[in-house]
């Protein structure tokens, strides 16, 4: 949990972790979205590292930023890359997105060089808040549709993200609400 204050306002931010229960088609699904996730990060962080050689070397090259980044991604996407279609497109996005706050983080000297992602530790692929809903006990996905998640959501609150996770072998929904409410223990 965090809290931020601006002004008079306390904006509290939750994140709801719920187990998912999928079916197979589903299970395939999502280590497809993570594996894409993993891949997009990992090419961002080598052409990063690429780009950021050659503007040392060179200083009138450009200097790499994620949104240039993702920019480049979605040129070459379709031709080299055309199995990123088939899942979300928050999955790549997302995780270039990720990529750049881990560089902000290390220029401000408080965390070490991003490393690369590996398979199987810490899956994940992150969606904004218009690229899926909920539903009772249910959120649909895109490129998917519905999966029944084990319990509702317990937070009233604006909606802002979700991140699909695997933990061993079940998969989980984080789903991040902003809400000026904060949550009483019964």
């Amino acid at each position: 949990r965090r809290k931020k204050s601006r002004g008079r306002i306390r904006l509290l931010l939750i994140a709801h972790k719920i187990a998912l229960d999928p079916n197979n088609i589903q299970t395939t699904y999502f280590a497809r979205a993570a594996g894409t996730a993993r891949f997009a990060y990992n090419w961002a962080l080598a052409e990063w590292s690429r780009q950021y050689e050659a503007w040392q070397a060179d200083s009138t090259q450009p200097q790499p930023s994620e949104a240039a980044l993702r920019r480049q991604l979605n040129s070459v996407k379709r031709e080299q890359f055309p199995w990123m279609l088939e899942v979300t497109k928050n999955a790549p996005q997302m995780a270039i997105l990720q990529l750049g706050v881990a560089f902000k983080i290390f220029f401000a000297k408080r965390a070490k060089y991003p490393t690369f992602r590996k398979k199987g530790v810490h899956d994940r692929f992150t969606l904004t808040n218009d690229q899926f809903s909920i539903d009772g006990a249910r959120i649909r996905i895109p490129h998917l549709g519905w999966v029944r998640m084990r319990e509702t959501l317990r937070f009233a609150g604006t909606i802002l993200s979700a991140t699909v996770s695997r933990v061993a072998a079940r998969w989980f929904v984080s789903i991040t609400v902003d809400t000026q409410d904060p949550p009483r223990k019964p």
